[in-house]
């Protein structure tokens, strides 16, 4: 970070965001067994959420140049809580900006907007193999649950 960027700031992402959210998920998935990188589908996927509201948000850590980590939050009903829940994807933070706490306040601000909005639950995703990643979200008051993800992928028509 330059001396003239400002403290990052948390803030709803912006269609104008998307070529920056696009290189964000190319560096996640990268990262990830379970997924790979491809340009169009994410910037279709994020396209998605940032022109339907309704469905979710996205919010972005910023600089006063660049996007440095972003989380993505989707609405769905769970009837097993009688009410919206969250389902929290893509927590991502930049690798020259890790290690600086930015991942524990977007996290945190997740949790205040979903808990403002009257979520009755986050459910997330992390590496299976990844302890430092599970120790993150644990040290955020995730627990691990009794359920195993299980998913059907649909081949491209």
């Amino acid at each position: 970070m330059s001396a003239t960027d400002t403290e990052p700031r948390i803030e709803p992402a912006t269609i104008e965001d998307l070529p920056q959210l696009v290189e964000l998920l190319l560096a996640l998935f990268s990262e990830e067994e379970d997924f790979r990188p491809d340009k169009s589908k994410q910037e279709h996927g994020l396209r998605l959420i940032l022109e339907q509201p309704n469905r979710g948000r996205i919010f972005v850590l910023r600089t006063d140049h660049k996007v440095i980590g972003m989380v993505n939050l989707l609405f769905t009903i769970s009837t097993a809580e009688g009410g919206l829940v969250v389902l929290m994807e893509d927590v991502i933070v930049h690798p020259q900006h890790r290690r600086q706490g930015y991942g524990g306040r977007l996290l945190e601000h997740a949790i205040e907007f979903a808990r403002e909005k009257r979520f009755r639950r986050i459910t997330l995703l992390t590496d299976r193999i990844s302890a430092e990643s599970q120790a993150f979200f644990q040290k955020h008051g995730f627990q691990f649950s009794k359920m195993i993800p299980m998913r059907l992928v649909f081949d491209e028509a």
